[in-house]
């Protein structure tokens, strides 16, 4: 005799599953793909000095009572950033932003790693770093008007045809993503993908809360690795800018 499966209340972040109305699990289309986990030396010394301070377990958030604001240690404006990479960008942007909290996304452990070496090096003890599914930690962590700004800078372009439904900037998610703001809040995104600039303004231009588009570079965006490999390629970035309606 099967046992009915019971659905959770909310789904569990590692790994993000959706679930069949009988309450199978199905594994969901993500944005990303875990990559390696091998530190090296560099990053294992940044790693040991810092991830204690500044990273937030994985498992935390499976805390019914887990409160972002007591893993900062204070009530400020919230900043995200989606995707910080090695952090070359999240370390001085937070660093001019000494008055937010900045929490910011990465699956990849190395690349954390790096990032904390970033962060220590620009002073910017108010950056906290969380490895679980973005798209689930807006949905079930963060409250709407929540955000003061939104980063998302160089996404993965998922640039094959079969691979477009991976892309992060989808009209789900854009939705989601403009409740989150603040009124008058900010999403910054930058990409060196054309076709997939094309689709982030078609979507953005959508959503009725958001209201923006192509801007001159942003200059407090510092240069990565993943800007200057695609200016190598030939692949100009293209910066954009929306604004959740007041």
């Amino acid at each position: 005799m099967d046992v009915p499966i019971s659905r959770p209340a909310t789904p569990p972040a590692r790994p993000h599953h959706q679930f069949t109305d009988d309450g199978r699990r199905v594994r969901e289309v993500l944005s990303y793909a875990r990559r390696g986990s091998r530190f090296t030396d560099r990053q294992q010394r940044h790693w040991d000095a810092h991830a204690a301070h500044w990273v937030i377990p994985d498992e935390a958030v499976d805390d019914p009572g887990f409160d972002l604001a007591t893993w900062f240690g204070r009530e400020a404006p919230l900043i995200v950033e989606i995707g910080s990479g090695v952090g070359e960008a999240t370390g001085p942007l937070a660093a001019a932003r000494p008055d937010c909290n900045v929490l910011a996304f990465e699956v990849w452990r190395p690349g954390v790693a790096e990032a904390l070496g970033h962060v220590a090096a620009a002073g910017a003890a108010h950056v906290r770093f969380l490895g679980v599914d973005a798209v689930w930690s807006l949905e079930h962590l963060l409250g709407s008007a929540s955000l003061h700004e939104l980063w998302t800078f160089f996404p993965d372009p998922w640039p094959k045809k079969r691979h477009h439904k991976r892309r992060l900037i989808t009209p789900a998610f854009a939705g989601l993503a403009a409740d989150r703001l603040e009124p008058g809040g900010c999403w910054r995104l930058a990409t060196d993908w054309s076709a997939y600039a094309g689709q982030i303004r078609e979507v953005l231009d959508a959503v009725p809360m958001l209201e923006g588009g192509v801007v001159e570079r942003w200059p407090d965006r510092p240069s990565t690795r993943f800007e200057r490999r695609g200016l190598a390629a030939g692949r100009a970035p293209m910066d954009l800018a929306y604004r959740r309606s007041p």
